[in-house]
C-alpha cells in the first residue's frame, strides 16, 4: 500500500491536473458560442445564392453544366476519388478526430477498383494520412482551428480546379454535424459532381432573366456555392469539436473530482493509521520508561537491605 507522502503527491498531481481541464472546458465552451454565431452568421446569403441555382436549373434543366451529373460522368469506369476529411488540430476531443479518418477509409475500401486521393483540414488528419502511406494530395493547415471564408474559398478553388482538370472524378467532404448539446454524427456528402435532383426541390420564379446563358451563370456561381457549403462545413465540425472538447474535459474534471475523494479517503485513513501507530509507540515508550524505573527502584531496594 502507498504511503501517505505518495497518496499526497498523487492527489496535488490531480488537482493540477483538474485546474487544466477545468480551464480547457471553459475556453472551449466560448469557442463553441463563437462557432455558432458566425455559422448564423453567413447562412443567409448562401441560402439565397442557393436558391438562384435552384431557379435556373428549374427552368433549364436539360442545359449542360459542367459541375453536375452527366452520362459521360456515370459511363467512367474506374473513377478517380478525392476526400475532403475535416479534422481538429489537437486532441482530447473523444473520438471525433479519430471518426472522421475512419469514415474515409471506409469509404475507400468500398471502392476500392477507383483510384483515392485525400485532401485533408486539421494537422489530426495530415499526421493520420501521411503516415500510413495514403495519396495525400493537399493539406490546408490552420483552417480546423480558424475558419474563415477565405480559407473556405481556398479550398474551394483547389477542389474545382481538381475536378475541372480530371484529377477527380468524384469529391466528397467528410465533417462532424453537431446534432445537439450531447450528440453529433461524422457524414460524408457528395460535392462534385453536383446532382441536379437536389436542385428541383423548389417552384422556380416567374420571370428570371438569363444572361449571358444558363450555363455560364451556373458554372460562375457553382464556385461560390461550394465556398459557402465548405464553409458551412468547416464550422459544423469546428463547433463539433468544440463541443466534443467541452464534454470530454467536462468528463475529465469530474472522474477527477472523484478520484480525489477516494484518494482523501485513503489518504486520511492512512494518517489516521500513522498517528494512531504513533500514539501507540509514545505510550508503549513511556510504559517501557516508567517500568524501566520501578525496576531500578527496586534493584536499589534491595541494594540497601
Amino acid at each position: 500500500m502507498a504511503d501517505v507522502r505518495e497518496i499526497k503527491n498523487r492527489m496535488n498531481s490531480v488537482r493540477d491536473t483538474m485546474k487544466i481541464t477545468n480551464a480547457m472546458h471553459m475556453i472551449s465552451t466560448t469557442k463553441l458560442k463563437q462557432a455558432k454565431r458566425a455559422l448564423n452568421k453567413t447562412e443567409p446569403f448562401f441560402e439565397e445564392l442557393q436558391k438562384t441555382m435552384h431557379d435556373i436549373i428549374k427552368r433549364f434543366p436539360s442545359a449542360p453544366y459542367i459541375f453536375f451529373e452527366d452520362e459521360e460522368n456515370q459511363k467512367i469506369s474506374k473513377k478517380k476519388t478525392c476526400y475532403l476529411v475535416i479534422t481538429g488540430d489537437k486532441g482530447l476531443a473523444g473520438a471525433y478526430n479519430h471518426n472522421a479518418c475512419k469514415l474515409a477509409l471506409e469509404h475507400m475500401e468500398k471502392n476500392a477498383g477507383e483510384e483515392s486521393c485525400f485532401c485533408t483540414v486539421g494537422i489530426f488528419g495530415y499526421h493520420f494520412f501521411s503516415k500510413k502511406e495514403y495519396n495525400l494530395k493537399k493539406d490546408f493547415q490552420f483552417t480546423a482551428s480558424n475558419p474563415t471564408l477565405k480559407k473556405a474559398r481556398l479550398i474551394a478553388d483547389e477542389l474545382v480546379d481538381m475536378y475541372l482538370s480530371r484529377k477527380a472524378d468524384e469529391i466528397y467532404v467528410i465533417y462532424t454535424k453537431n446534432e445537439s448539446a450531447i450528440s453529433s454524427k461524422t457524414i460524408i456528402e457528395k460535392l462534385l459532381p453536383l446532382s441536379k435532383e437536389n436542385f428541383q426541390v423548389r417552384e422556380a420564379a416567374s420571370e428570371l432573366p438569363i444572361y449571358p446563358s444558363a450555363e455560364e451563370i451556373v458554372s460562375a456561381l457553382v464556385p461560390d456555392y461550394l465556398t459557402g457549403y465548405i464553409f458551412a462545413t468547416l464550422m459544423e465540425s469546428y463547433t463539433s469539436e468544440q463541443n466534443a472538447r467541452v464534454m470530454a474535459m467536462e468528463s475529465a474534471t469530474r472522474n477527477a473530482k472523484i478520484m480525489l475523494q477516494e484518494m482523501s479517503i485513503v489518504y486520511n485513513r492512512l494518517r489516521q493509521a500513522n498517528i494512531t501507530q504513533e500514539i501507540t509507540e509514545v505510550v508503549s515508550g513511556a510504559r517501557a520508561q516508567k517500568n524501566k524505573k520501578k525496576m531500578k527502584f527496586k534493584e536499589g531496594d534491595h541494594s540497601l537491605s
